[in-house]
């Protein structure tokens, strides 16, 4: 045996167990859809043609303050060029998929109720759930965020998930894309237990083993830098055993518990940029989305303040998509046509650059840039977003690269690894 041959199996051997972690910890993208927001409704409010009922009145605010692109565009001081260019796709999307991830809320937006009175709102959104099913009205992604394992919360929160989860198990059995949100962690024991909770659930109520996959609320300090010094999201990450879909920014409970007055919290404030760089690094290869906040500055009122608070949002999500955090969260109608608009310009405005570099790297010609395959594996992501949102056609795609979406797909890193 040559030295070559001898170093190489003695690396292999030396190096089994940390190739075994890093290929289970960090199995990267997961090749699964990431929704550009996230939407969250009362559990009470909570009702069948939610969605549609949302868009109408994005539509309906759309078309009283922005309704030609000179107009919008001027209300958001943005370039009427480029709103122009995605005038007619947003009301599209906002008549064909205003909503494209819901939850509905038992926790801070619902408050603490009597226990009849959360046991029925529970079994009455889960049947008005399986309605939208049903009629085909509900959004791609759908989920409940409940009370937190806390113990002041804990039974309260697990009652909760029982109740609806049987509900919407019996009548049909979990939708595609159905979440559960785990709210205000602390600890690691928490998403521990949270896994044994879904664990049983399934048992209990039939379900597929590991249907039931929850998202980690990061909105407590101790979530960024636990007692011991350590940044615990990411033991976090690695504790929930492959359940763990997304990471979500929690900007005002977040920001209070730090001390920041009221008037400062903000998803831009150095400290959310700090808890949001943190998640970043720890959701990094892991196949696990990240989730900005939200804003509470709403568009309602005077058309000086919609104006104003179309602005606001306008800018925040243009700056988390900068700072490749591409979700969020949004908690009014009116918000609808500033996420789209948002969206679509961000991709807009670098499609053109995207498609002549990935069509270069594959082709081997030279673009003016000496792009690598993780700048390759990058361009292509961004691609591959614009199309999921609807920024942009497949087809379009297609037609510029010569790169249908699976190929897209297998660029991006987005298929399985035994495909790539």
């Amino acid at each position: 045996m040559s030295l070559l041959d001898r170093l190489a199996a003695d690396l292999d051997r030396r190096l089994a167990a940390a190739d075994a972690d890093l290929a289970k910890l960090y199995p990267g993208d997961r090749g699964a859809r990431q929704p550009v927001h996230t939407v969250y409704v009362p559990a009470d409010r909570f009702t069948a043609d939610l969605a549609t009922d949302w868009g109408r009145q994005a539509r309906a605010t759309l078309a009283a303050h922005g309704g030609t692109p000179d107009v919008f565009a001027a209300a958001l001081r943005a370039d009427p060029t480029a709103v122009a260019a995605v005038y007619d796709r947003l009301v599209g999307k906002l008549t064909t998929e205003p909503i494209e991830d819901l939850r509905i809320d038992f926790e801070d937006g619902y408050g603490n109720r009597p226990d009849e009175e959360e046991d029925a709102a529970a079994v009455s959104a889960a049947r008005a759930l399986r309605a939208a099913l049903t009629a085909g009205t509900a959004p791609p992604f759908c989920g409940i965020r409940f009370k937190n394992l806390e113990r002041p919360t804990r039974r309260r929160g697990l009652r909760t998930l029982d109740l609806f989860i049987g509900e919407l198990a019996g009548s049909g059995g979990l939708p595609a894309g159905f979440v559960l949100t785990l709210p205000k962690v602390t600890s690691v024991d928490q998403v521990e237990a949270m896994v044994h909770v879904v664990t049983e659930l399934e048992r209990a109520h039939g379900l597929s083993p590991r249907s039931l996959p929850f998202e980690i609320q990061v909105e407590t300090p101790q979530a960024i830098l636990g007692p011991g010094g350590r940044a615990l999201v990411a033991p976090m990450i690695h504790a929930a055993d492959g359940r763990c879909t997304a990471l979500h920014y929690g900007t005002y409970d977040y920001s209070a518990s730090c001390g920041i007055a009221a008037e400062y919290q903000s998803m831009e404030h150095p400290a959310a940029d700090h808890a949001k760089a943190v998640m970043q690094v720890a959701a990094a290869g892991t196949g696990v989305h990240i989730s900005d906040g939200s804003t509470n500055v709403l568009p309602v009122g005077e058309p000086a303040a919609i104006r104003a608070a179309w602005q606001l949002h306008a800018r925040l999500v243009r700056r988390s998509l900068e700072r490749g955090i591409y979700q969020g969260w949004d908690m009014h109608p009116g918000q609808l046509p500033t996420r789209f608009a948002a969206v679509f310009l961000f991709y807009l405005e670098g499609l053109t650059s995207a498609i002549a570099r990935l069509r270069a790297y594959v082709q081997r010609t030279d673009s003016g840039y000496l792009d690598e395959p993780a700048t390759a594996v990058a361009l292509a992501g961004f691609i591959v977003r614009a199309v999921e949102c609807a920024a942009i056609d497949q087809s379009q795609i297609t037609a510029a690269t010569g790169l249908d979406r699976s190929q897209l797909h297998l660029l991006a890193r987005r298929a399985p690894a035994a495909q790539r």
